[in-house]
């Protein structure tokens, strides 16, 4: 198969591969273990608006940083 025959890459694609796309997915993963995390702690589901908020209130800063630093930003 030649490299003519190709289709090029979806939108769907180019998003999933972008670096916004992950670094949204990677927030989103700390903010759903933020939200079994604190739902084991009040015994009940807490719900992901609240998880998120909580989330964003206490951690998303230092999160972001030390991604940044891990990445040599």
């Amino acid at each position: 198969m030649s490299d003519q025959t190709k289709e090029p890459p979806s939108a769907n694609d180019l998003l999933k591969n972008s670096t916004l796309y992950r670094e949204f997915q990677a927030e989103r993963e700390e903010i759903l273990k933020h939200k079994w995390i604190e739902s084991e702690k009040a015994g009940r589901d807490i719900g992901f608006e609240r998880a998120l908020t909580d989330w964003i209130i206490k951690h998303r800063s230092k999160w972001r940083k030390d991604r940044q630093q891990a990445a040599g930003h």
